[in-house]
């Protein structure tokens, strides 16, 4: 790990409020305290687009949970790609398909929605379950790649209000949301349905016109290329993909939109168009929003980029985000879920809030609308920990280095898979005010020594007053030495996975 000394961050170039002092700390006077009275009104162009600045509620927030729900939940089994795959001649999905439900053209994917009745979903249970979990925001997918809407749309007849549980899903989840006083969340992935089934398929029933609500026009299989769809989404498909997210948008006032991968392929118009609606009903609604989006789906500065499954190398200029499943497996429920150790999640949390990140985690609700008790058993126990160690990660910032430690961090999306568990010896910085938040990754074997604080580097004019353990009440034994300070610390340690010591200066 690298323990280059760059500069803490250009904060100018992305709060305006806060500045950086002689400790290479941000200034918080008037963080919480931001306005949308003098915000611009955004014209559907790149250039004025790029004017939008991520507002601090998002940066302070730094844990969100959303979550994979809807017919695909029925079947419970491969993964949330189940509507497309059961259509895959030879797939996992296909053979279980056939096996259970029978032929595709007599039992298809649209009938999986009277099978869909969410009798068990309660949103102010689910919305107290991701307050105590320490969410900062929460909600749903409200449309996944298979053109099921999960909201009473208009714009779409096969949705959850009229089929399926006969509920507006979003709806009343965003009003959960915000009586426990969470920003709500909205997601969409259905710019991905463009191809997403084989409708010129005669043994299917997507071939038949009466289900192309559902199921979209006939098209060819090189309409489902990723990047290069041929042909490419049309107008009326465009016209609707629109529609679904300003009626949302116009219905539930999201606090945050998060947009999948393969945004590109929608015409640049709509993109302008629809994200500059967005942005201008700030000053509407008088609260700040957030719009995220994966590369290359936008230009940069547009809006906060999103790395699914991965995470940055080193500190980014810019606020983030990363999305993750809590499974290694699915991003929705399946029969044989392989679940994310707490260890794991709570790495990422601390890793990702080093960064100058959010971390957006996914679960995995069952098809009656009952959350298991695996993931209960998770949220509760990352929340138990942010209730001793919050103070370390919400309404934080980065410090001029990330970390100290011997695990080696990768950056990018979907990188999962080379990304180590952190060791005790790894440490992640933070910073709030005029204190430093050293976080040790496990229970501490021996002394701890922070190398980015040796005199040699850190100025003596900032003298370390005080030392504490959050969680503890033992008092810290510290010594600053040639190779940085040294923390003893107690025989009592808080945490099995992550502790914070905060150190004050002078």
């Amino acid at each position: 790990m690298s323990l280059t000394r760059r500069h803490f961050i250009r904060m100018g170039a992305v709060s305006g409020a806060a500045m950086v002092g002689a400790l290479g700390f941000p200034n918080e006077r008037g963080a919480l305290g931001e306005t949308t009275s003098r915000l611009p009104l955004f014209q559907p162009n790149w250039q004025s687009l790029r004017q939008y600045q991520v507002p601090d509620w998002f940066r302070d927030a730094k844990f969100g949970i959303y979550y994979h729900w809807g017919l695909y939940s029925v079947p419970a089994y491969d993964n949330e790609w189940y509507s497309r795959n059961m259509y895959i001649k030879g797939s996992a999905a296909n053979a279980y398909h056939l096996k259970h439900y029978g032929p595709l053209l007599t039992f298809g994917y649209k009938d999986f929605a009277p099978l869909f009745k969410a009798e068990r979903f309660d949103p102010d249970e689910w919305a107290e379950l991701f307050k105590q979990a320490g969410a900062r925001f929460a909600g749903p997918v409200a449309e996944h790649a298979d053109g099921f809407s999960m909201w009473n749309s208009k714009v779409n007849a096969w949705n959850a209000a009229k089929m399926g549980p006969r509920r507006d899903l979003v709806g009343e989840m965003s009003q959960a949301v915000r009586r426990k006083g969470m920003k709500f969340v909205t997601t969409f992935h259905h710019q991905w349905r463009w191809g997403w089934y084989p409708t010129e398929d005669p043994t299917c029933d997507c071939s038949n016109p009466a289900f192309s609500g559902l199921y979209g026009p006939p098209l060819p299989s090189t309409a489902f290329d990723y990047s290069n769809p041929v042909p490419p989404p049309d107008e009326p498909f465009c016209k609707e993909w629109e529609g679904k997210v300003r009626e949302v948008i116009e219905h539930y006032r999201p606090d945050l939109i998060y947009f999948d991968s393969r945004m590109a392929i929608i015409p640049a118009s709509y993109r302008m168009d629809l994200i500059s609606h967005y942005y201008n009903q700030q000053s509407v609604w008088r609260k700040p929003v957030v719009l995220t989006y994966k590369e290359p789906d936008l230009p940069d500065g547009v809006a906060v980029e999103d790395l699914e499954r991965g995470r940055m190398a080193d500190i980014s200029e810019r606020p983030w985000m990363t999305d993750d499943a809590i499974a290694w497996n699915s991003w929705c429920y399946v029969q044989n879920l392989q679940y994310k150790s707490i260890k794991r999640l709570l790495d990422e949390l601390v890793d990702i809030t080093s960064k100058n990140g959010c971390f957006l985690l996914d679960i995995t609700p069952q098809a009656d609308g009952t959350i298991p008790q695996d993931v209960r058993d998770r949220l509760l126990t990352i929340g138990n920990w942010l209730k001793v160690n919050g103070e370390a990660i919400y309404n934080t910032r980065p410090w001029r280095v990330f970390g100290e430690g011997p695990t080696p961090t990768a950056g990018g999306a979907f990188v999962e898979d080379k990304i180590k568990d952190l060791t005790p010896e790894d440490k992640r910085f933070t910073v709030k005010h005029d204190a430093l938040y050293v976080i040790v990754m496990g229970v501490p074997q021996g002394d701890i020594t922070i190398e980015s604080l040796k005199p040699s580097v850190h100025s003596h004019e900032n003298a370390v007053r005080a030392i504490t353990l959050l969680g503890s009440r033992s008092k810290i034994k510290w010594s600053i030495t040639p190779n940085g300070v040294v923390i003893t610390p107690p025989e009592k340690i808080p945490s099995p996975y992550a502790n914070a010591f905060k150190i004050e200066f002078a």
